[in-house]
């Protein structure tokens, strides 16, 4: 007597690497800013947005909070790089600190390990509240990094 045909009922193989989802990973990003040339950071923060809300009483009901959306605040956008000889960025902040303060439209952009732009948020009137420069340690062998803190007015992911 031949064997007849198999039947599976269930299958749990793992699915290929090739057909998996990954999330992008944090290879280092770019900073994209009007009349400035690319930088490349390590490190981002800030990139949200929200509206707190406003609690009221309506008329003489002393039983029911209410509440109406507040503004949309944006927060300050943060990047941490390796200290480098590039000075645009130092300037573009030099200039806001003697009161010539620049605004500017920016991206920040996520990239694949092959350099293709995978997630891209776009900013707009941009300027720089805050840099922090390095942390000098003669003893220890760390990267120096600098941050950079900018302001903005509206936040898009595109």
């Amino acid at each position: 007597m031949g064997a007849g045909p198999t039947l599976t009922l269930f299958s749990f193989a793992a699915p290929k690497a090739r057909d998996r989802r990954d999330p992008y990973r944090a290879y280092p990003f770019l900073l994209e800013l009007e009349g400035i040339a690319r930088a490349v950071f390590m490190e981002c923060s800030g990139l949200d947005v929200g509206s707190p809300s406003i609690e009221y009483r309506q008329g003489s009901d002393p039983t029911t909070v209410r509440k109406l959306p507040g503004l949309w605040k944006y927060s300050y956008i943060s990047l941490k790089r390796g200290i480098t000889d590039d000075a645009e960025l130092w300037q573009w902040c030099k200039g806001a600190i003697d009161g010539r303060v620049e605004r500017k439209n920016g991206s920040i952009i996520v990239r694949d390990g092959n350099g293709a732009t995978k997630a891209r948020w776009n900013f707009r009137e941009g300027w720089p509240t805050n840099w922090t420069g390095p942390t000098l340690n003669s003893t220890g062998n760390e990267v120096a990094i600098e941050t950079l803190d900018i302001a903005h007015e509206g936040l898009e992911k595109g």
